[in-house]
């Protein structure tokens, strides 16, 4: 296993849909190795592939203290909806009122290409969907209004973070807010 870099906003993998998964087999496994690991490093609840530059359907998550992963991903979103503050690793120290969601059904398979479903509300159900919309290409703030959208673009842009290439393999010197639900973010 290997922490692997994130990629930040900015990168273009991060808004390119993701490639459907084919071959279950070592490297895949691999894969979610690696980003369990960069993602319990980070510190965060959720990080798919394409947030280290890997093109695949693949996410991992670790919520409640539950590790899990899904490969190939489909939603059923339940009508009602929650609001609540959400980040992501790719935006560092960046945490926004997001809608989703409040309930989700999630069916996928696991590394070994078994089917799998998994059921989760609140806090699972919102990085399920997070997860999911990095494989769609699609960013958290794409989930805003248009007037916060302008308001957090303009942080981002005032971010220390905000331009910097993510080759080193590791995110940039930034303190972490301890108030932010997820750290860092999804």
């Amino acid at each position: 296993m290997a922490i692997q870099p994130i990629r930040l906003f900015g990168d273009p993998v991060l808004v390119t849909p993701a490639s459907v998964v084919i071959d279950f087999d070592k490297e895949l496994r691999q894969l979610v190795a690696d980003l369990t690991e960069t993602m319990q490093a980070a510190p965060g609840a959720g990080l798919a592939a394409p947030q280290i530059g890997v093109p695949l359907r693949v996410f991992v998550w670790d919520i409640n203290d539950e590790l899990g992963h899904l490969i190939n991903p489909s939603l059923d979103l339940g009508s009602e909806m929650q609001e609540g503050e959400e980040g992501c690793l790719s935006f560092p120290n960046l945490v926004y009122e997001t809608p989703r969601a409040f309930k989700v059904v999630a069916k996928g398979f696991n590394m070994h290409g078994e089917p799998v479903i998994i059921e989760g509300t609140e806090l699972l159900a919102r990085c399920l969907q997070h997860e999911t919309d990095h494989l769609d290409g699609v960013l958290f703030i794409d989930r805003m209004t248009s007037q916060q959208r302008k308001i957090a673009m303009k942080e981002i842009r005032e971010s220390e973070w905000f331009g910097l290439a993510s080759a080193n393999g590791q995110l940039p010197n930034i303190k972490i807010s301890p108030h932010s639900t997820f750290g860092l973010g999804l």
